[in-house]
């Protein structure tokens, strides 16, 4: 099996509960932060892009961008760090999970801020502690601080950070794989 069908298995065999959070949950206080057109940065296998029209999606893999497609979705198999679109063409930018499994994301954060309008809105989740321990692939773990400093250094203002599920906490940090802190930045 290669690396493709792996992550594509791992991605589709996502829970009930963890369907449930995402749709009710998660994507209703993301959906908040992102304005009109929205390119979805890491799609996976979609949920994000059926849930909100207007989003566009892209991924690396083409089996997920294939079973995106097959639901319905607009999604583009993507090279690494380089977006298939011209310059200023989208109002928001979402990565959900994307920026640990990159060790240098100068590039793609530079390729977000070129297909952004200005004043356009860029939103990154990694995951806390135990989220980042749960996966092999992971590479950077961020804090709220380095997470900011990475981003603001491409050009971007930033705007907010919160947490996922609900709020800032230690004991979540260390004890729930689906705790994320986030971050909303505006492109100047």
């Amino acid at each position: 099996m290669t690396d493709h069908e792996d992550y594509f298995q791992y991605l589709s065999r996502r829970s009930k509960l963890g369907a449930f959070y995402r749709r009710f949950f998660l994507y209703p206080r993301l959906s908040r932060r992102l304005r009109g057109r929205t390119l979805d940065v890491g799609c996976g296998i979609g949920d994000m892009l059926v849930y909100r029209p207007g989003t566009v999606g892209v991924d690396i893999n083409p089996l997920t961008v294939k079973f995106c497609q097959s639901r319905g979705a607009q999604a583009h198999l993507m090279s690494p760090d380089q977006l298939p679109f011209a310059a200023g063409e989208f109002e928001s930018v979402l990565m959900d999970n994307i920026m640990e499994h990159i060790v240098a994301p100068d590039n793609l954060l530079a390729e977000s801020h070129r297909v952004l309008k200005a004043g356009g809105h860029l939103l990154i989740g990694v995951p806390g502690r135990r989220g980042w321990d749960s996966d092999p692939d992971h590479k950077v773990l961020y804090s709220e601080k380095t997470l900011v400093d990475v981003v603001q250094r491409m050009g971007f203002r930033h705007i907010e950070t919160f947490h996922t599920p609900l709020f800032k906490s230690a004991w979540l940090d260390l004890h729930l794989r689906q705790y994320c802190i986030f971050a909303c930045f505006e492109r100047a």
